[in-house]
């Protein structure tokens, strides 16, 4: 039913314009932000995090302002079918470019901030020297999840579908040679989708937040850069995205693996929290994505790890 009517949408669209796709999209988040009061309650708890004591209807007029900015992507993905529908500007591509070009590959790390889906696909369209495998989550009924991979695949990128119950160990070796063919590994940093999924537990905006260890265990295994990326709107159809300088994920011996990959996963999330403050309405991780609040002691313990690691 939602393809269909995701379908449907789009097609009335191409006759009435972008303003019709925008007006019915928005009167949708308007139904989710009534209606799903769990995760309202969600982004509330997020933004009283990022903007402490501020009141209640400014936390409430947050999660408002995000629900709706979240209908641009549904839009945006749309008009990437039409010649400059999309405008956009890349940060930092050389460093990227200069990694696929000395034969390394890269691990792209990207976020639930702007529009990835958007990022990825145009980073391909115009760095056709970047090879780009995504790894990707799957919900087994998820029908517009479905057509977002077909987009994805036919603007030439390879998508690996990671279901809940867990991905193969080949997947990881197919990312490890593909790399080593100097193509680019994307995943996402900052979702843990099973239980028993291993993870990197470090401090975020006063919480202790946990985040797949699996990026960066890739980095460390197989000797490739990590790069954040990151999308932020820069205004109707517009988008600045950002990659980082490479950060490397090294151990001298087993002992200090673990060191390494925490070193790594804190400068991600520190990365987050300031793309954050820049795109506070941007942050589109709708289930509980904080931990329990880090008492003072746990913050003293963890800033002395991050001098002495």
């Amino acid at each position: 039913m939602r393809r269909i009517f995701y379908k449907l949408l789009t097609t009335l669209t191409r006759f009435l314009g972008p303003a019709f796709f925008s007006l019915v999209a928005r009167i949708i988040a308007a139904g989710y932000y009534v209606g799903r009061p769990g995760r309202v309650a969600v982004s509330f708890r997020f933004y009283r995090a990022l903007f402490p004591g501020r009141s209640r209807l400014f936390y409430f007029r947050c999660a408002w302002r995000q629900f709706q900015n979240f209908t641009t992507i549904f839009l945006d993905r749309h008009l990437m079918q039409q010649p400059e529908g999309v405008q956009f500007t890349i940060e930092g591509r050389a460093h990227l470019v200069q990694a696929v070009s000395q034969g390394q590959g890269g691990i792209l790390l990207m976020s639930h901030m702007g529009n990835w889906e958007v990022g990825a696909r145009l980073l391909r369209r115009n760095v056709p020297a970047v090879r780009l495998m995504l790894f990707m989550g799957q919900r087994a009924k998820d029908q517009i999840e479905r057509l977002q991979k077909q987009d994805l695949a036919a603007d030439g990128i390879r998508v690996v579908a990671v279901d809940q119950e867990g991905g193969s160990p080949f997947d990881l070796v197919e990312a490890i040679a593909f790399l080593r063919s100097g193509g680019v590994v994307s995943l996402t940093g900052d979702q843990v989708w099973r239980p028993d999924q291993r993870v990197v537990s470090v401090p975020f905006l006063g919480h202790t937040v946990d985040l797949p260890e699996a990026p960066h265990m890739l980095a460390l295994m197989s000797g490739a850069p990590l790069f954040f990326f990151f999308a932020a709107n820069a205004g109707p159809h517009c988008y600045r995205f950002t990659v980082s300088p490479p950060v490397w994920v090294r151990a001298a011996d087993r002992g200090q693996r673990r060191a390494a990959i925490l070193q790594s996963a804190r400068a991600y999330a520190d990365a987050m929290v300031r793309q954050l403050h820049e795109s506070p309405f941007e942050w589109y991780h709708f289930k509980p994505f904080l931990g329990p609040p880090m008492a003072d002691h746990e913050k003293g313990e963890m800033e002395k790890d991050r001098r002495t690691a």
